[in-house]
Order: C-alpha cells, then structure tokens, then sequence
C-alpha cells in the first residue's frame, strides 16, 4: 500500500463527506479511494467511517486518525517546501479565497502581473464572501475583510478597513448640507443588507453618534450601492478600497470628514491576508502577500484618494 497516498484520499474523503466527492476532487475512480480507505482500515484493525447511503461520518478512530494524517502530510510539505524554497521562486497552484469586489478591483489585476513575472505559478481563485474554511477548502491564502476572529490562522495586517458616507454632487445640490451625522437620519440613505441593524455609528472629536437610516435602495452587494451612489440614489456608507478613486475624481463627494464611521461598532476592522500556521512559508504564498501590500501601500492610496488617511 502507499501509505501517503491512502493518506491523502482518507482526508480528501473526511472533508468531503463521501467518497464519490473525494475521486472527483482527485480525479480518480471512486474505487480507489474506497480501496485506499480499506487497506487503512484493514492496516489499522478498525473502522474509520461509518458508512450510510447519504454521508460518510468519522468514527471515534476515524477522528483520531485524521488529525495523525494531516500532521503527517502537512510535515511532508514543510519538508517538500524547505527544499524548493532554496530558490525562492514561486511554482506549483496556488489556491486564493478573495473577497468578490475586492478581489475583482485589487487583487485579480495583480494575480495578472505576478503570472506575467514567475511562468511556474498557477492560480485558482475563488471569489466569495463567505468566510472560508482554510484547510477544508485547501486555500492556500485568503483576503479578509473585518475584525479578526482568534484563531490557529496566521494574519498580516494589509490595511485598515475604513468607510465613508458619500454621495453623488448632482444629490448633494438637492439635499444641501449635512453637517452631522443626525441629519443623516432624514435623508435617503443606501443600505447594505449584511449589515447587522439598521444603524450606523460615528465617533471623532465631538464624541460619538448611532443613526438610524433608511432609503429606497438595500443590497447585500457593495458594488451595487456604489452604482446606486453614482446614480444619485441617495447616500451611501461605503469602503474607501471601493469608492476612493470616485471621490478623487469628483463623481462621488464625501460627507462628514470629521468623523470616523462604519455599518457596526466593535473592534477595529482591518484588511489582511490569512494563511495556515506552518513552520516555513512558500515561496508562493510569501511573494503574493508581499506583493499584494506592496501593492495596496502604507497608507494605502485609495484612502489619499478618499481623504481618509
């Protein structure tokens, strides 16, 4: 038996669920891992799924193993890393989890250039912003955005995340001024539909405030309320990543710079990227992380484009 790769197809099949999942994952015949997964549990003297016709579930050896497999693999790859990172150069698939408009506006134009650069490097990138498993998935990195939960992951902080109320001039000219954040609440306001009330929270010099707003225009998609914005829809609290160039170029304005505001209160929000905990990073994962902060820059540009930095 090849231990390694019977390895490999357990744990393909442990996260997937079922074996059929697991062989299409790994293009192979679904009879393979069934046999692979076999001659473990004959090797190992117990059972490590027990099988129904609608979801393999782990046993209590199952488990067990599992966790001894991944530390082996993963141990294999540190070593198979030490040895092609003495060149430094960036090779093989690397799996990146973005954030969907962040993603498309600022990393996927890099991802462009960096495979122009390195002819070995592959990249498969999924576009959600769903937070991901990372080892389930088999991302090798992913984007966040938000307030960073605890975690085995390891973060590098790329930049704050910072919002900020703007909108379109020709909107402005029929409204008038808004001097305060209370007088947001009588006026159209675009909300986005993940935010979790109906509020947003302002703090600066003055102290700090909770609207509530509301408009004729709700989305769970920021680039959807940017165009609404652009359209003179009404008012919009939005990342400066997204709306910076807009507010540079004068087709949106930017309300209340006095103040510091975002769709919920809490910790500091930050845009980093994430990756699992392991002695030796790639090649691959670290010339993407270096370029993509490079990239965004201290302080990023776009804030210099919003007023924000």
């Amino acid at each position: 038996m090849d231990h390694l790769a019977a390895l490999r197809l357990f744990l393909r099949a442990a996260d997937a669920g079922s074996f059929s999942r697991a062989a299409a994952l790994e293009r192979c015949q679904v009879s393979t891992v069934s046999r692979a997964v076999q001659a473990l549990e004959d090797d190992l003297g117990a059972a490590l799924f027990s099988r129904s016709t609608r979801r393999l579930q782990l046993t209590e050896a199952g488990n067990r193993f599992r966790d001894g497999a991944r530390l082996v693999l993963d141990d294999l790859e540190q070593a198979r890393a030490a040895v092609t990172s003495l060149d430094a150069a960036p090779r093989g698939l690397l799996k990146l989890n973005l954030p969907t408009a962040f993603g498309r506006r600022h990393v996927l134009p890099l991802v462009a250039e960096l495979q122009r650069r390195h002819a070995d490097l592959a990249v498969e990138a999924t576009l959600t912003d769903a937070t991901v498993d990372l080892v389930a998935s088999g991302a090798d990195v992913a984007v966040r955005i938000g307030a960073l939960p605890d975690s085995t992951l390891v973060a590098r902080r790329l930049a704050p995340q910072r919002r900020v109320p703007c909108a379109a001039p020709a909107l402005l000219d029929r409204i008038g001024p808004v001097g305060l954040p209370a007088d947001l609440a009588a006026l159209p306001c675009l909300t986005l539909a993940l935010q979790p009330t109906d509020k947003w929270y302002f703090s600066g010099a003055a102290g700090s405030a909770e609207v509530s707003v509301a408009g004729r225009f709700n989305s769970n998609d920021s680039e959807a309320l940017r165009d609404a914005a652009l359209g003179g829809l009404g008012i919009a609290l939005l990342p400066t990543w997204l709306v910076g160039p807009d507010i540079a170029a004068g087709a949106l304005r930017r309300l209340l710079p006095d103040w510091d505001a975002d769709v919920a209160p809490g910790a500091e929000r930050t845009i980093a990227a994430v990756y699992t905990a392991r002695r030796m990073v790639s090649p691959k994962v670290r010339v993407f992380i270096d370029a993509l902060a490079d990239h965004i820059g201290t302080p990023p540009s776009w804030d210099a484009f919003a007023g924000a930095a």
